[in-house]
């Protein structure tokens, strides 16, 4: 009998260890989960420091480049995870981009941007994977794209230096699906380069993106596409 009741005030005492313990795991892993994962690395707009006067024509054909420092071309996303205890920012970003651009008259009649998307990154080789394949299914729509639909005026845009805004409107395809988008961009001309930059709000559901529920965070259908072009004359 004295057994017995020690067997079960053991088992209690065991059930109710294991039951503090997942408590504890339960409250502390979207704090893990944040540590381990960053927010990622994020396209952030273009900057007109040390920004040089307009030294070419805005009219002609102008191609992607690579661009240097804070307005090196890169195009990403940036989403909101939703966690038990928080919300955060992710971001994710490539440097594979190309395109090109027609201005005629001031006005810019055509235009093309198309991303790599199989390079994005952020901070977590294994989040990486999981958005490649996961999310955005990479191996089977491996670029997105830009394509200007309606013509844009940049006769107004500074000459000096400093930035002025663009107004944009063009099919963006992502995961296969396009939608009509209109944006208004910051826009720069420095030097022989034309700098273009605009956080685009987008819903993911809109492009057929569907998420699986993480272990210890969900993703927001609201989110950024992230997009930082430098553009020279051919």
């Amino acid at each position: 009998m004295l057994q017995k009741l020690f067997y079960n005030r053991k088992l209690v005492v065991t059930i109710f260890v294991v039951l503090i313990v997942g408590l504890g795991l339960f409250a502390v892993a979207p704090v893990v989960y944040s540590a381990v994962m960053g927010t990622g690395i994020r396209t952030e707009g273009l900057s007109a420091d040390n920004a040089e006067p307009a030294t070419t024509d805005v009219n002609g054909e102008w191609q992607v480049v690579e661009g240097q420092g804070s307005n090196a071309t890169a195009v990403g996303f940036t989403f909101f995870e939703i966690l038990p205890a928080e919300r955060k920012n992710t971001s994710g970003t490539t440097h594979d981009v190309t395109g090109n651009a027609s201005v005629a008259d001031g006005q810019l009649t055509a235009g093309e941007i198309t991303v790599d998307m199989t390079n994005l990154e952020t901070d977590n080789q294994r989040r990486d994977v999981n958005v490649r394949r996961k999310i955005l299914h990479t191996d089977e729509y491996p670029t997105s794209t830009f394509v200007v639909t309606e013509p844009a005026d940049l006769s107004t845009l500074p000459e000096d230096g400093t930035a002025g805004k663009v107004t944009l409107t063009g099919d963006l395809t992502i995961h296969g699906t396009p939608n009509e988008v209109t944006h208004e961009f910051d826009a720069l001309r420095d030097g022989d380069q034309l700098v273009i930059a605009g956080d685009v709000p987008i819903n993911r559901l809109d492009y057929g993106v569907e998420t699986p529920d993480f272990i210890a965070a969900t993703i927001d259908e609201m989110g950024e596409l992230n997009i930082r072009v430098t553009l020279e004359k051919n």
